[in-house]
């Protein structure tokens, strides 16, 4: 029987791709089963599995592929929302303090925003610019906010929108400031699981003088499958006290400052 033909180093990283969706959709695989449903040997299996693990994007446990509870979890709105409450308060209420009345503001669809729409609606004076329908109802019809819902393919599992049309309404919009969260950072590089998401990130930031980074301590150190950039992009990053010193020193070391706020708390 012929050997099989060599992979292009694109074919081999479009496998780890899939076998890193199907780990996540299952939480954990045993390492021989992977290998027997991508058609791979043990090793060029375990191979695979050091790769995405050295990118901290699953562990390899003995006999196992466990997926990252984090990543599994941005499967899904209602899970995310409910976490982090605490942080995700205090990170948006130093933020709302940066934002000034009149202003016209990008909001990406990260959860950890969603305490902001109580925030900035007793501001008032705002134009909010956003593609998450969950931030656009917390906002309703708050007197003093005109909200624009950027529309496209919709997510419902995220409970917002993607796509080109998404970035063609950024593109015609010049905003003051963008507030954005992350999936994953490590070392001060930003991450996401999905490709159209990162560019949604992207598309905001062209779109915008200034930017911040609201980011609580769970989503440092990790990796997820798309890059799209460094903290050097924003303004300031905001994180809670629990973010390890190491990963604020490397957003420090790009030259953007971190405020750091306590969870126990929030400011007003």
């Amino acid at each position: 029987m012929p050997a099989k033909a060599r992979l292009s180093q694109a074919a081999v990283e479009q496998r780890r791709q899939a076998v890193l969706r199907y780990v996540a959709e299952h939480g954990e695989t045993r390492i021989d089963d992977l290998a027997s449903r991508f058609d791979v040997s043990l090793m060029t299996m375990h191979r695979d599995l050091d790769d995405l693990a050295g990118r901290h994007l699953l562990r390899k446990e003995r006999g196992r592929a466990v997926a990252f509870p984090a990543l599994t979890m941005e499967t899904a709105t209602r899970f995310r929302e409910g976490t982090g409450v605490a942080a995700k308060t205090a990170l948006c209420a130093a933020a709302a303090r940066r934002i000034a009345p009149g202003s016209t503001v990008l909001m990406d669809d990260s959860t950890t925003l969603y305490p902001l729409a109580d925030a900035l609606a007793r501001r008032g004076g705002l134009a909010v610019v956003t593609n998450s329908i969950g931030l656009a109802q917390r906002f309703g019809s708050s007197p003093g906010v005109d909200v624009t819902l950027l529309g496209g393919r919709y997510h419902g599992e995220f409970s917002s929108c993607t796509g080109p049309e998404v970035g063609r309404g950024l593109a015609r919009i010049h905003a003051d400031v963008a507030l954005m969260s992350a999936t994953a950072v490590l070392e001060g590089r930003l991450f996401h699981p999905l490709r159209e998401y990162a560019e949604v990130k992207e598309a905001m930031l062209a779109s915008a003088d200034r930017a911040l980074l609201l980011v609580d301590h769970s989503k440092f150190g990790k990796t997820a499958t798309y890059a799209y950039g460094t903290a050097a992009a924003y303004e300031a990053v905001i994180t809670d006290t629990g973010t390890p010193e190491e990963e604020i020193a490397a957003v420090r070391a790009l030259g953007i400052p971190v405020e750091t706020v306590d969870p126990g708390e929030p400011g007003t």
